[in-house]
């Protein structure tokens, strides 16, 4: 089993940045592909960004490609969500999630094992 505890939400200026943090506890980190999904009010779950096992290897959604990076580091059991250039359509409960290192190529389909309660990130126009 994994546990999931995210952090580093807050409120900022649209064309602000942020960086949120994912901490992991349980089972050996490096087993799992990591990603970050975000649920606005109002809207359906969209997938954010996703990383391999080693982090040689991402992916991301097409509204945040260019804007957000995803990084990882296993022997702090931590992962990195960095927001660039933030936009008010970017204001969303951000969570990140698991799922076995197999699974990498499919994270954004949402199937995920285990998720974080989520961080809150609000960008003011």
């Amino acid at each position: 089993q994994v546990q999931l505890v995210e952090s580093g939400g807050g409120l900022v200026q649209a064309g602000g940045s942020l960086r949120l943090s994912c901490v992991a506890s349980g089972s050996t980190f490096s087993g799992y592909a990591m990603g970050w999904f975000r649920l606005a009010a109002g809207k359906e779950r969209e997938f954010v960004a996703a990383i391999n096992w080693s982090g040689g290897s991402t992916y991301y959604g097409n509204s945040v490609k260019g804007r957000f990076t995803i990084s990882r580091d296993n022997a702090k059991y931590t992962l990195w969500l960095q927001m660039n250039s933030l936009k008010p359509d970017d204001t969303a409960v951000y969570y990140c999630a698991a799922v076995h290192y197999s699974e990498y190529e499919n994270i954004d389909n949402g199937d995920m094992d285990y998720w974080g309660k989520g961080t809150l990130v609000t960008v003011s126009s």
